[in-house]
């Protein structure tokens, strides 16, 4: 073996490294918009909710595979322990108010990614759906929008860089005046009522009775008296 020289690099040296006097080596500058931004976009823990399929696109990228928890986005089970809420799949009307309550229970500061066409303006159910909302805008602000039905994994991580990259310019002495508002970029319902289909009308015919009252046959056969009792 020969000898190392003095170009070679050791990765791992047996014995302790040696600190050097160097000002700008044992001194960290930064500044407290910076360290305060730094410590929320590297633990954004985005909340375990979905409503339709997206959701499992969500779940996808946390397997082995895409592994999304290295970016520190850990999923937690209750609102009160997350700051980012994901809304994976179709938001209907009935369920509209659980989700602004949900979105009330996180802590400030907190962000929303709207994951999925029918998240962002209603989908395949925008024409035709009296019950979808056309856009989770209309209930609660988003910050990054993904679109796509569903998103694959790849277009989930490639939305949390960009929350990350939004969220390290901002100030927390701006955020009050720089909050995000709702932003409608779907159009309003205008689907156009109709008269009821189902109106009870075919149960109650006549045909539908049991026993059919037809002309000829009694209405109660129970009740009928036989003919020879009838003379005496």
């Amino acid at each position: 073996m020969s000898p190392l020289n003095n170009a070679t690099r050791i990765a791992n040296p047996v014995a302790a490294p040696n600190v050097t006097q160097e000002l700008s080596e044992n001194v960290i500058l930064t500044c407290v918009d910076d360290l305060y931004d730094w410590a929320r976009l590297s633990t954004l823990y985005p909340m375990m909710f979905g409503t339709a399929c997206c959701f499992m696109e969500f779940i996808g990228s946390y397997g082995p595979r895409f592994d999304l928890e290295r970016f520190g986005a850990a999923p937690r089970a209750t609102p009160r322990q997350a700051d980012l809420l994901i809304t994976a799949g179709t938001i209907t009307m009935k369920y509209a108010p659980a989700l602004v309550r949900l979105y009330e229970q996180i802590p400030e500061p907190k962000y929303v990614i709207a994951m999925g066409a029918c998240t962002i303006t209603g989908g395949l159910f925008s024409a035709d759906s009296p019950s979808a909302v056309r856009g989770v805008d209309k209930l609660i602000p988003v910050d990054v929008y993904i679109p796509g039905c569903p998103p694959r994994p790849e277009a989930v991580i490639d939305g949390l860089i960009k929350l990350r990259k939004k969220v390290a310019e901002e100030s927390w002495r701006e955020r009050d005046t720089h909050a995000q508002t709702h932003r409608y970029h779907s159009v309003r319902h205008s689907m156009k009522g109709g008269a009821p289909v189902l109106t009870g009308e075919y149960l109650q015919s006549r045909d539908r009775l049991s026993p059919a009252s037809q002309p000829g046959l009694l209405s109660d056969p129970a009740n009928s008296v036989p003919a020879n009792e009838s003379s005496n």
